[in-house]
């Protein structure tokens, strides 16, 4: 199994960043992802991103909020180290400083010029969160002065402003309804600041509390002592037995250099923290701020108060606003200074040893057909998508993965195989068993367009059996919002009078966008530079740059960029306007013909795959196109569901191959060279 993958360092915190949609849909084959990204099973971690460390175990999910008070659902998993298990009830600071650069970087929201603030809505503790980062000329940038301890170098200041840290799991700031416990003869309190915390005074244990983790972690008996005393005290929470969980988190406490500052030492929970985690900087501040607590520090007047969390690597700066006095005094914001850096993005490739097979004994297939005597399918499935992680072929290859498993009984995994156009996935299928179990997810230029302007390995007809069309996506003209032009004759005008040729983005050649810049310039009599990128989504993000000037991507894939306000849409290529964009002028009515475009996607499998067999893909996927929610998602994406039979589908194929060998040939258009860029 493939799904796109960023890579991040978040605070002293580092791991992979997903978009919702990346994911497996449901918990539990959610959470057999996350296992294998990380590489759990094993302590090294050594098959996985993990550090063989819990600071290093950690995974953050991210979408479009469902709340209508934020803008980020941020989802966090801490996954374990050397054992299956993947834990949502915690939230982390440190990987939260990510999130609003991630959701930004991928397109989710459109960065401001100077500064963007987010609200993050933690899923895990139902807390918000005010993200802001650094967006200079409207740009996102890592690159800055701030500096966090536990961290070389410099890096963009993120500003964390948690709006609801109070009571984030259990609902209460103090869950046992006492500032002070007494368990074990040990005085302690138990507070709910951003993050369950259990804090203890160091000197109680005959601590100092300055000491450095690893001798902390070398005392066996002080961490069976603290152990059990966490496990009493997340009954009282109201938690319940915490055996198997992360919260609460065990804290040891002692003076700090002056009266605004603290001295902790964090467990994770079995582990003394290297440095510190944020929610739990945040929740001994507030111990500290606040009179009757085992931290607390000297009695503060109502308003904002600078404090200071050391730790082992360096210290916290949390500024903390209280109200009211004394019992009365609750802190009304808690915010910090982090950083984020992206480290890697691309293809995360998951074993299938994370998987435990379907049980078929007590779960018969929604739809069985007997092939060979066999039941079909009898194991996963994979759908080769022959574009990029992330990209519009990509996004609705996995809208439809996530029904289809449940309807035939087994999972449907989506496998990337970019490269040469689509040829590289269609030459792999064509070459598959023919037994239903590797399919292709073909469109316009796997199966129209390079038949017309190229000799293949494969034929796009003979080697395959149709299954069924999905749908389509028009195609549309879009420049960056900067470019001084605002409809079709102005953008010619700019191109002939330009003193510089401007450039085309291409999805590689023979796609689409390729394919009618192409036309654009025989029917205008301009001329472009094309650039062509890995796959349309790296094209759009240096067009909504401002990198490139103009491309032809399908609605599908400019859709989130036109929604942010980053690309705007000059014409469609297609006859009739959009009912969506009724203002946007088709290419005729703007003035320029033989321009008409509409991407189409299918499924196929391998040619002689058994009849039966396809009839089944056939039913399924049709029975997934037809459900609300999947067609209300492709259409709030641009892509308008389009269904078929097996033999509608090879019908379309032949009209297809028939327009486009004419359209080539009347266009005159043939391969050209490019740069490449990705």
């Amino acid at each position: 199994m493939s799904i796109p993958c960023v890579l991040m360092r978040a605070g002293t915190s580092r791991g992979p960043f997903f978009l919702r949609d990346w994911l497996p849909e449901g918990d539990a084959a959610r959470n057999q992802a996350l296992i294998g990204a990380i590489g759990a099973s094993d302590p090294l971690q050594l098959d996985g991103l993990g550090g063989g460390s819990t600071l290093n175990s950690k995974v953050a999910i991210v979408s479009r909020s469902m709340r209508p008070d934020c803008d980020l659902d941020y989802l966090f998993a801490q996954v374990g180290v050397g054992h299956q298990s993947v834990d949502t009830r915690p939230n982390c600071g440190n990987m939260l400083a990510g999130v609003a650069p991630f959701a930004i970087d991928q397109g989710l929201f459109p960065a401001k010029d100077g500064r963007t603030t987010l609200r993050i809505h933690n899923v895990n503790t139902g807390a918000r969160i005010e993200a802001t980062v650094s967006t200079p000329g409207g740009q996102l940038t890592y690159d800055g002065d701030a500096r966090i301890d536990g961290v070389a170098g410099t890096a963009a200041p993120v500003l964390l402003n948690f709006l609801d840290a109070c009571g984030a799991v259990t609902g209460k700031l103090f869950p046992t309804g006492r500032r002070i416990d007494v368990i074990d003869g040990l005085h302690v309190t138990c507070i709910d600041a951003a993050m369950p915390l259990m804090i203890l005074r160091a000197g109680d244990l005959g601590l100092s509390g300055r000491e450095r983790p690893a001798e902390l972690d070398a005392n066996l008996a002080l961490l069976e002592r603290i152990e059990a005393l966490r496990l009493q005290a997340g009954i009282r929470m109201g938690l319940g037995d915490v055996t198997n969980s992360v919260v609460p988190k065990p804290v040891l406490v002692s003076a700090g250099d002056g009266a605004d500052s603290i001295t902790s030492r964090y467990f994770t929970p079995h582990k003394c923290h290297a440095s510190h985690a944020v929610t739990g900087a945040i929740g001994v501040a507030t111990a500290f701020a606040l009179p009757g607590t085992v931290a607390s520090g000297d009695d503060r007047e109502p308003g904002s108060h600078p404090l200071v969390v050391l730790h082992p690597a360096g210290q916290i700066n949390v500024e903390v606003e209280l109200k009211g006095r004394g019992e009365q005094a609750t802190v009304e914001r808690a915010a910090l200074v982090r950083t984020a850096r992206k480290i890697m993005q691309g293809v995360l490739h998951l074993p299938g040893y994370v998987f435990p097979p379907a049980a078929a004994a007590s779960a018969e297939p929604a739809a069985l057909v007997a092939s060979g005597g066999r039941a079909f399918p009898r194991r996963e499935i994979h759908i080769i998508v022959p574009t990029t992680a992330g990209g519009g072929n990509d996004t609705m290859a996995r809208a439809l993965t996530r029904k289809l498993g449940p309807l035939l009984g087994q999972p449907v995994l989506v496998d990337n195989r970019a490269g040469a156009n689509g040829s590289i996935a269609s030459e792999h299928v064509a070459a598959a068993p023919a037994d239903g179990h590797t399919l292709l997810f073909g469109y316009i230029a796997t199966h129209g367009i390079n038949p017309a302007l190229q000799k293949l390995r494969y034929d796009p007809v003979a080697d395959f059996a149709p299954i069924g069309l999905i749908g389509h996506s028009p195609t549309l003209l879009v420049v960056p919002a900067e470019l001084p032009v605002s409809n079709v004759s102005e953008l010619v005008r700019l191109l002939r009078d330009s003193p510089q040729r401007l450039a085309y983005a291409s999805a590689g050649e023979g796609t689409v966008p390729h394919l009618a810049a192409e036309l654009f310039q025989l029917q205008t009599a301009t001329r472009m530079l094309r650039i062509d990128f890995v796959g349309a989504g790296p094209a759009i993000a240096k067009v909504a740059g401002g990198l490139v000037q103009l491309m032809f991507p399908s609605l599908f894939t400019a859709q989130p960029f036109l929604r942010s306000g980053k690309l705007k849409a000059l014409a469609v290529a297609a006859p009739t306007r959009l009912p969506a964009w009724p203002d946007l002028p088709t290419m005729l009515e703007a003035g320029v013909s033989g321009v008409e475009i509409t991407q189409w996607y299918a499924l196929f499998a391998p040619a002689k795959t058994p009849a039966a067999v396809v009839r089944q893909l056939n039913a399924a996927l049709n029975r997934v196109l037809e459900d609300p929610e999947t067609v209300a998602r492709l259409d709030a994406e641009g892509a308008q569901v389009k269904t078929s039979t097996p033999g509608e589908l090879h019908d379309w194929l032949m009209k297809e191959a028939e327009r486009w060998q004419s359209v080539v040939l009347q266009g005159g258009l043939k391969p050209t060279p490019a740069a490449v860029l990705d």
